[in-house]
């Protein structure tokens, strides 16, 4: 389920880069295909605690495996998000905000809490969680970028009001681009907060 849906993630940064309609619905298309994985998943894991009646570690395991089914599907909702942004945008706006970089990031941190989830690594997880706080600060200096320059936008009487409809669906979009990825980080830190707990019985990064 992960690698399907880093491969949403991944899909639809490329196609607001290449703006490629095609690729954002096969994205948005997609999301049906995690949903299914989750519901499945999400009946193994019922199907276990009413069967086995886990205790200890299992019973930790299968709850901590629920939640983080759950972060990664809504990291698939917020591909299919991306993707509907691509098919809303017409021209390429603020290209001082590198959201292929956040992107990358924020894919990566997903990857690897994955990997510690796999391995049961408790230290990768901690070290995840930390490089939580780059994506923030990544994301709070793209948005603070996107409203200085719409501050000092110039708007005149000549200015008609599609253009300036245009304008605020631009910043709107780009600002809600930062948000959803910033998301994305947040979720890789809740499944890595998730696997501490599953090793170590530890509620620390949960709360």
């Amino acid at each position: 389920m992960s690698e399907v849906v880093t491969d949403r993630l991944r899909m639809a940064l490329e196609a607001m880069a290449q703006k490629d309609d095609d690729a954002a619905w096969e994205v948005i298309d997609g999301d049906d295909e995690i949903n299914q994985l989750y519901l499945d998943l999400e009946d193994d894991c019922i199907d276990l605690l009413a069967l086995q009646q886990p205790v200890a570690g299992d019973l930790r395991l299968i709850a901590s495996s629920f939640k983080i089914i759950t972060d990664l599907e809504r990291i698939g909702d917020l591909a299919a998000n991306l993707a509907e942004y691509t098919l809303d945008a017409d021209r390429d706006m603020f290209p001082e905000v590198d959201v292929q970089a956040i992107g990358d990031r924020t894919i990566e941190m997903v990857t690897d809490a994955m990997a510690a989830y796999a391995s049961a690594d408790v230290e990768a997880c901690y070290a995840i969680a930390e490089r939580d706080d780059d994506i923030d600060e990544r994301c709070r200096s793209a948005s603070q970028t996107v409203i200085r320059d719409l501050i000092e936008t110039e708007i005149d009487a000549a200015t008609d009001d599609a253009e300036i409809e245009a304008l605020m669906q631009d910043v709107s979009r780009l600002l809600l681009t930062v948000r959803d990825l910033e998301r994305v980080g947040d979720h890789a830190v809740n499944i890595s907060a998730r696997t501490v707990y599953m090793v170590d019985n530890d509620d620390e990064l949960i709360y």
